[in-house]
């Protein structure tokens, strides 16, 4: 194997743990930076590639978040006991959960095969980018409702699951569908991070055996190797990158990443109208 491939892998892995937790979108950046710095694999491979290296992002989360996301506390002597908020939370990551499983299973190959394209990834960047502008405009002159990840009800977490479904286009990003959603309806841009964090362990996890089942089992070595070094590079970013996003949020709001998708897309759009 050349170790060009083993250098676009460790590229892949870099711009996955940086995107998957900021609101601009995971895959279409890995789409668009396969367009421009191809990883010569089968088309089959690369199509599971995008999805189950996020892996190695959600692996950084719940080691992050172990103490938050683990529902029970073991204590010295005595046997575990049951953290009631941890498991009411994981309910409602459930319940959030439920809409985008199903448009997922029902249009995934639909949306894989005719939507994975330079232009939709552009329009998708801009208009969420515009979205994200005029939501925190419009949050200027109110007080979340919202304010901790406890305070979110069964009701709040399925509407945020129906902005998740969203992000079944390329471009849109999973993180930032949901992350809009909670602000619109009153939650805080903590809680709102927090929740897009738990919610994307089932549904990254489902997502990937779904991929995985489609590629089969039948790995090469190399392809093996690929998958493992995008997976460590985006564990390893991805840590550095939620701990920024954390501390970025306390003090300022999401219109820069919404500016950055702007300016992207309309950079990919004149890419490759004059490339």
């Amino acid at each position: 194997m050349a170790i060009i491939e083993i250098i676009k892998a460790v590229l892949l892995g870099i711009v996955e743990g940086i995107t998957e937790w900021l609101p601009i979108s995971s895959t279409g950046h890995m789409l668009l930076l396969d367009e421009l710095v191809t990883l010569n694999m089968s088309e089959a491979f690369k199509a599971m590639f995008f999805v189950v290296i996020q892996l190695g992002a959600i692996l950084s989360v719940i080691v992050m978040f172990w103490n938050k996301m683990f529902p029970f506390q073991i204590r010295d002597k005595s046997q575990p006991v049951i953290k009631k908020e941890t498991i009411s939370l994981w309910l409602k990551v459930v319940i959030a959960c439920i809409p985008g499983a199903i448009v997922t299973l029902l249009f995934d190959n639909y949306i894989e095969a005719h939507l994975h394209t330079p232009v939709v990834i552009a329009a998708a960047l801009i208009v969420y980018g515009i979205a994200f502008i005029l939501i925190e405009n419009w949050n200027k002159k109110r007080v979340p409702r919202i304010g901790k990840l406890s305070d979110i009800t069964y009701q709040n977490a399925f509407v945020i699951g129906l902005f998740q479904v969203l992000s079944i286009i390329p471009g849109t990003s999973r993180s930032g569908a949901t992350i809009v959603g909670a602000l619109l309806i009153g939650v805080s841009r903590v809680a709102a991070a927090e929740f897009t964090f738990f919610l994307a362990v089932p549904v990254m996890i489902g997502l990937s055996a779904v991929k995985i089942l489609k590629f089969g089992f039948a790995f090469s070595g190399t392809e093996l190797l690929i998958l493992a070094i995008g997976m460590i590079v985006a564990f390893i970013v991805s840590i550095l990158v939620i701990k920024f996003l954390m501390s970025y949020i306390k003090k300022h709001d999401f219109k820069a990443f919404g500016w950055y998708r702007i300016i992207l897309g309309v950079f990919v759009i004149l890419y490759f109208i004059f490339v």
